[in-house]
């Protein structure tokens, strides 16, 4: 629901701008981008039962004084004009709290996608692992098709005050019955609570294991007349190994050396695009006066087309191969967007907007196939003890690509020149579709089978020899 209506709140906080929605994407990107690894630690750190109540306490609370803050916006709307301090002090109470809300999410996330499924599933045919993922991301595809669907309809046939009040009061009511749901699955199944006492031994052992690596390098230096010396190579030793150890810097180090790091790249530049039903874009489409059912009505088929693509992926997976069907999904997803490059040059504004609105719908069937074979792929290539700080950094590097397109909706802010955005957007899916590419030729040693095209060739050449004899 935030996801879909932030960015007309905005675009009716502050009309004819991209400001505003630029800005507060931007924050809540730079929030995962920055703080993405920390979190994925966090959860490695952290009982599940203690992620899931921190999760989503948090995520709710923040989201309702997002909501508050608002609905007050709405009501109060000449404060921009009479208390600019409190209308300021109010757009930055919806930044900081989407930020925290996000991040609180992404916990959940990381939990649940790196960790319980990858226990459920464990001792059971790799096929359950593929089509558990695809119930799960077809379950948030459900909710991204009701809750556009829902709040357009409320915001075009009540208010944009109605759909704000709405969203708080459904916040306020739904983490009492999201609480229960978890926890029902966590104590139905007790391997979850297995993996994570597992989880707490090891990093605890880890903790042992390296302050007795300290003392016992500690003991191992020379003892010299000169203790002035011995400190200052124990301070540089100190500082060097200090630099290294800095959980941001060692969490990227730990992504870098896994084996999935370019397909990890390509689906991160997926994410500098305003081509999705973001904020961006749905502010965009609000200035060219396309009502908000329709824009809801719109990003329900994109998730449809998303579920669809959920259906479909088990058994293209079967068929081809993990590595092979991300190849093909995200070429497909290129393909798809090519009218959105066309709908530049076409002047009218409705016709642009529907075809725009069309494309990035019918694009969803790739980019979910696409998304679900690299989340697949790392999880059965990411060793178990790097699982949650590598789906910290993942998400880290999908939000600094975020937090890009947002830089650049302030930097292009006018709505008349989203076509620029466009057109960097359908670049940066250019880029990763050559990126994963290159891992798959890497990993297969040819992209396409030619030996079976040659054979298709001669099976045809023959059937028209015989047919002519």
């Amino acid at each position: 629901m935030w996801e879909f209506s932030v960015g007309l709140y905005m675009i009716n906080i502050w009309p004819e701008s991209l400001l505003y929605a630029a800005i507060y994407g931007a924050v809540e990107s730079a929030s995962i981008a920055v703080l993405g690894p920390i979190i994925g630690r966090w959860v490695d750190k952290l009982s599940c039962v203690k992620v899931l109540k921190l999760w989503l306490v948090t995520q709710n609370l923040s989201f309702v004084v997002a909501g508050a803050s608002v609905v007050a916006l709405l009501i109060h709307s000449s404060l921009k004009f009479t208390h600019f301090s409190i209308f300021i002090l109010l757009v930055l109470i919806i930044n900081l709290c989407g930020g925290i809300g996000v991040l609180s999410t992404l916990a959940g996330t990381i939990l649940i996608e790196r960790e319980w499924l990858l226990v459920i599933s464990e001792g059971q045919p790799p096929e359950l692992l593929t089509k558990m993922n695809s119930v799960t991301r077809r379950i948030d595809l459900t909710c991204k098709l009701l809750a556009p669907v829902v709040t357009g309809f409320i915001i075009s046939f009540v208010s944009l005050r109605a759909s704000a009040i709405t969203f708080a009061l459904w916040n306020t009511v739904t983490v009492w019955v999201e609480y229960w749901l978890f926890t029902s699955v966590y104590n139905g199944i007790p391997a979850l609570a297995q993996s994570s006492q597992r989880r707490m031994a090891r990093l605890s052992q880890c903790e042992q294991e390296m302050n007795n690596k300290t003392l016992e390098e500690d003991s191992l230096l020379p003892v010299t007349d000169d203790s002035s010396k011995l400190e200052d190579r124990k301070c540089r030793k100190t500082i060097s190994e200090k630099i290294s150890e800095v959980p941001y810097i060692a969490a990227w180090r730990v992504y870098l050396q896994q084996e999935v790091v370019l397909p990890g790249l390509a689906l991160a530049l997926l994410f500098f695009t305003v081509l999705s039903f973001g904020t961006l874009m749905t502010a965009t489409l609000e200035w060219e006066r396309i009502p908000a059912y329709v824009i809801g009505i719109a990003r329900g088929i994109s998730a449809v087309i998303g579920i669809v693509a959920t259906v479909l992926y088990p058994g293209l997976h079967s068929q081809i191969s993990t590595v092979r069907t991300g190849l093909w999904s995200i070429w497909s997803q290129w393909i798809c967007l090519l009218p959105c490059v066309a709908a530049i040059w076409i002047q009218n504004g409705f016709l642009s907007s529907y075809i725009l609105m069309g494309s990035v719908a019918i694009s969803r069937l790739g980019l979910w196939m696409f998304d679900l074979s690299v989340l697949q792929q790392m999880q059965d290539l990411v060793s178990e003890s790097d699982r949650l700080l590598v789906g910290g950094i993942q998400n880290s590097l999908q939000s600094l690509m975020d937090l890009l397109a947002y830089v650049m909706g302030i930097i292009i802010s006018d709505p008349r020149d989203f076509w620029k955005l466009t057109l960097l957007s359908f670049l940066s899916v250019t880029l990763a579709a050559f990126i994963y590419s290159n891992h798959a030729y890497h990993v297969r040693k040819h992209l396409f089978h030619f030996d079976q095209l040659l054979w298709g060739k001669c099976f045809v050449r023959k059937s028209i020899l015989s047919l002519e004899g």
